[in-house]
């Protein structure tokens, strides 16, 4: 089978990085959608020859169909998974039809109305009043979470909606799984109902203390040497914090969040040994596509809470393939250099996403600038370990810490808001790539569209005698685009 010269280009610039691949046919349509642990094994995986043989038809006309793919890279498998599962509901790819690849991930779901309310495991949010958890990518973390729940808070786990004492005789729940047994009057219903309003908080992060009684008991009974014991509690702290992942939060008043992050920033200064509070601190992040659409954000805090009107966005313009460091070596000069021609004040404290390579980067690019003295720290999101010197050991901080729920609120925050721009220039390209199917409409000529007309959309609705008006266009190229677009918008409605 012959590859176009396109994807062979790719294939083997591929990264060895988790993340989801889009195939997309000669008219620059979605018409796959894959996610991977790795995406150079994976998408190399479907053009070899042995795999071809082997295939179905369908998976054949799939990979002869591929004309272009882009990528999105991310963090963990568990991300893939739910990006997958987005882009796969938003552009509804033939093939993933084809293939029935429309996962549906795990929700927790609260009966509120009933008189004796549960929780449950579900697929599909329905708009009937009950309250939903998730969806959670990993099955097992969500059913150890239920079980956990079930016995903490000592919610009934028997199908009648109305339990009686007839519903006890067959049951001993009450027994081997602590259910407070409102069925036999063990409990009144009004306080059974607050015990599935404290699970539901819970759920929504509101009650850190349980997930730190679970990590004492943990560690009474590795002290005990009770090691089984032990390894079981870590085994279910770890599903809870991935389900869960409340990682302690202060929720419910802003009152409330704003007390905690004073207290992070002042935790700050004392743990990573600052000259003073980090009052405004600045937080990095890299996200790629195809090696090529390589963008960063910075986010703000000031006193510890977002501040959204000093974010930024950046389109990475010197670093070729997926040189993370290299990238934030650039935005960081970028950044500073800008700010201090301003006059600009320098923040308290620059946090970059990433380990000792991305601090090295960042203070590199400081030095430079003659802002040495400017504190930068680095966190680490596979352990959550702090770097503040390249050449030292990392800070673990307490799990539990304003300070670090500080800096985790902040990389979060830069992740969420890299992707967002990440994706919007995604879908950008993969929308305007009709235009390069239409013959004479080169590179210089396209840019001349876009930049002339703004978008593919108001391209679509313009008249020929403005596409026309474009330089370098003319009367019969403008026709044809016409032409070409009618086409293209006719194929689409099929």
């Amino acid at each position: 089978m012959k590859i176009p010269e396109r994807v062979r280009t790719k294939l083997q610039e591929l990264p060895d990085k988790p993340g989801c691949y889009l195939m997309r046919d000669k008219r620059g349509r979605i018409i796959y959608v894959g996610k991977a642990r790795s995406l150079r094994k994976r998408v190399q995986s479907y053009f070899r020859e042995s795999a071809l043989r082997r295939g179905s038809p369908k998976l054949r006309g799939l990979v002869r169909s591929v004309e272009d793919i882009d990528l999105v890279i991310v963090r963990t498998e568990a991300e893939a998974a739910l990006t997958e599962s987005r882009l796969i509901k938003e552009y509804r790819p033939r093939y993933n039809v084809s293939f029935r690849d429309d996962k549906r991930f795990l929700l927790l779901r609260a009966d509120l109305g009933q008189p004796f309310p549960r929780l449950r495991l579900c697929r599909v949010k329905r708009d009937e009043g009950s309250e939903y958890f998730g969806p959670f990518p990993s099955s097992a973390a969500t059913r150890a979470t239920l079980d956990f729940i079930e016995k903490h808070f000592g919610l009934r786990k028997c199908s009648p909606r109305i339990p009686d004492a007839e519903t006890h005789t067959h049951c001993i729940n009450d027994i081997v799984r602590f259910c407070s047994a409102p069925c036999i009057d063990n409990v009144t219903p009004e306080a059974y109902r607050e015990a599935v309003l404290e699970a539901c908080a819970f759920l929504r992060g509101e009650r850190p203390k349980v997930l730190q009684e679970v990590r004492e008991r943990m560690q009474a009974a590795a002290t005990a040497m009770e090691f089984e014991r032990a390894a079981a509690l870590r085994d279910t702290l770890s599903a809870l914090n991935q389900v869960v992942r409340a990682r302690a939060r202060i929720a419910s008043t802003p009152e409330l969040r704003r007390e905690a992050a004073a207290e992070g920033v002042a935790d700050l200064k004392r743990l990573l040994e600052l000259p003073a509070e980090p009052h405004v601190i600045e937080a990095y992040d890299i996200s790629n596509i195809s090696g090529t659409y390589a963008v960063a954000s910075m986010v703000c805090a000031v006193d510890g809470m977002p501040h959204r009107s000093f974010y930024r966005r950046f389109r990475i313009k010197s670093v070729t393939g997926s040189d993370d460091p290299a990238m934030m070596a650039e935005v960081i000069r970028r950044r500073y250099s800008a700010l201090r021609e301003s006059g600009g004040a320098m923040p308290g404290l620059v946090l970059v996403d990433g380990g000792p390579t991305q601090l090295a980067a960042a203070r590199g690019e400081l030095a430079l600038l003659g802002l040495a003295k400017v504190p930068v720290a680095g966190l680490a999101k596979r352990f959550e370990l702090v770097y503040v010197h390249p050449a030292r050991e990392p800070l673990t901080l307490e799990r539990n810490s304003a300070a670090l729920q500080v800096l985790q609120r902040l990389r979060d925050e830069a992740h969420r808001f890299a992707l967002d721009y990440h994706h919007r220039l995604r879908r950008r390209r993969i929308s305007e790539s009709v235009l390069d199917d239409i013959p004479g409409i080169g590179a210089r000529r396209k840019q001349e569209l876009l930049k002339h007309l703004g978008s593919l959309r108001r391209i679509r609705k313009a008249s020929e005698e403005a596409i026309a008006a474009v330089p370098g266009i003319g009367r019969a190229t403008a026709r044809l685009i016409k032409a070409a677009l009618r086409d293209a918008a006719g194929e689409e409605e099929e």
